[in-house]
C-alpha cells in the first residue's frame, strides 16, 4: 500500500471512529438531562398511569445500552426516529432545515472566504504599515464581539434605521435567488464578520512563513514585484494551511449558526434544534447533534486529505 493511501484511509478510519464516540457522548448527555420526557409532553396534569403507559410507548423503560444501539443502526439507514412533540419523521423534518442551513453558510463562505484570503494578501503586502494595522484591528475587533451583539446591532442600523434589509431572515421556496439573499444579508454579514479574523490573520501568518523562503528572495532578485512575488510564489506554497483554517472555519460556518438562526428567526437546523430543546424533545436533539458532528468531522477530514495531497512532506512522512 502506497504512503498515500495509507494516510487517507488512517484518517478516514479516524473520523468515522471519532464521530462514534461523539455519537455515544450525545446520547449519553441527552439520557442524563434533568427532567422528564413524558412528564414534558403529558404536562403537569397527567396521572402515573398515563405517565407509565407513556414511557412504555417511547421505550425509555427498555435499557440504555439497547436504545443506544436502536438509535445508531437507525441513525445509519437514514432513520432519525420520530419528534416526540409532533410525531414527524425527524429526516424529513429536516431535509429542508438543512438545505436552508447550508444555503445560508454557502453565501457566507462565498463572501468570507475570497475576502479573507485577499484582506491576507494586502495585509502581507503591506506588513508594518497601516494597512496591515487597519485590517488586523478592525477584523480582531470583529472577532472580539459576541456573534449575537454584532446581529442586534446590525439588525437595529440597517433594518430598523436605514430599512436597507429585512431583520427577519424568512425564506421559502416561493422566493427567487434575490429575495431570498435579500432576506439573509443580515446573517451572511454577520458570519462573515465573525469567521473573516481568523482566516485573514491565517493566511497572514502562512504568507509570511513562505517568504523567508530562499526561492523567495530569487524571484525578489528577478525583478518581480512584490505582489507578484507573493500572488505567484508564496501564496500557492502556502496554500496547504490556509486549506485547514478555510475548511474549519466552513464547518464553524455550517455547525455555528445556530445562535444566528435564533437571532434573526432563520428556519434552518439552529432554529429547529433550539425549539425542540426548549421542549424536551430528546430525539431531535440527538438527530441534530449527530447531523453536526458528522458535518464537522466530514470538513475537518477533507481539509486533511487536501492538506496531504497538496503537501509533499506529507505525502512521504518519512
Amino acid at each position: 500500500m502506497s504512503p498515500i493511501v495509507k494516510l487517507l484511509a488512517q484518517r478516514i478510519a479516524l473520523s468515522l471512529l471519532l464521530l462514534l464516540l461523539i455519537s455515544m457522548v450525545i446520547f449519553a448527555g441527552t439520557i442524563i438531562l434533568p427532567g422528564d420526557v413524558a412528564q414534558s409532553i403529558l404536562g403537569q396534569s397527567a396521572t402515573p398511569e398515563a405517565l407509565a403507559n407513556l414511557r412504555k410507548e417511547l421505550g425509555l423503560n427498555e435499557p440504555a445500552l439497547q436504545r443506544y444501539f436502536s438509535w445508531l443502526f437507525g441513525a445509519l439507514q437514514g432513520d432519525l426516529g420520530t419528534a416526540l412533540t409532533s410525531g414527524q419523521d425527524i429526516t424529513t423534518a429536516i431535509a429542508g432545515r438543512f438545505g436552508n442551513t447550508l444555503f445560508l453558510a454557502f453565501w457566507a463562505a462565498v463572501v468570507a472566504v475570497p475576502l479573507a484570503i485577499f484582506l491576507g494578501l494586502l495585509a502581507v503586502r503591506f506588513k508594518d504599515r497601516w494597512p496591515d494595522k487597519l485590517i488586523s484591528a478592525v477584523t480582531l475587533a470583529s472577532i472580539s464581539i459576541p456573534e449575537f451583539l454584532i446581529g442586534y446591532v446590525l439588525m437595529f442600523v440597517i433594518a430598523v434605521k436605514l430599512r436597507w434589509f429585512p431583520s427577519v431572515a424568512m425564506v421559502n421556496d416561493s422566493m427567487s435567488l434575490l429575495e431570498k439573499l435579500n432576506a439573509i444579508a443580515l446573517p451572511i454579514a454577520v458570519l462573515t464578520l465573525v469567521v473573516l479574523a481568523h482566516m485573514m490573520r491565517m493566511t497572514r501568518a502562512a504568507i509570511l512563513n513562505v517568504m523567508q523562503s530562499a526561492y523567495i528572495e530569487t524571484a525578489e532578485l528577478k525583478g518581480l514585484n512584490a505582489f507578484q512575488v507573493i500572488y505567484r510564489h508564496a501564496f500557492p506554497n502556502a496554500i496547504a494551511p490556509i486549506v485547514n483554517v478555510v475548511m474549519l472555519n466552513l464547518a464553524y460556518l455550517v455547525v455555528g449558526v445556530v445562535v444566528i438562526e435564533v437571532v434573526f428567526v432563520y428556519p434552518g437546523m439552529g432554529q429547529y434544534l433550539v425549539d425542540h430543546v426548549s421542549k424536551r424533545d430528546v430525539p431531535v436533539v440527538q438527530a441534530c447533534g449527530l447531523i453536526f458532528a458528522a458535518v464537522y468531522i466530514g470538513l475537518n477530514m477533507i481539509a486533511d486529505i487536501v492538506a496531504i495531497l497538496s503537501n509533499p512532506r506529507l505525502r512521504h512522512p518519512k
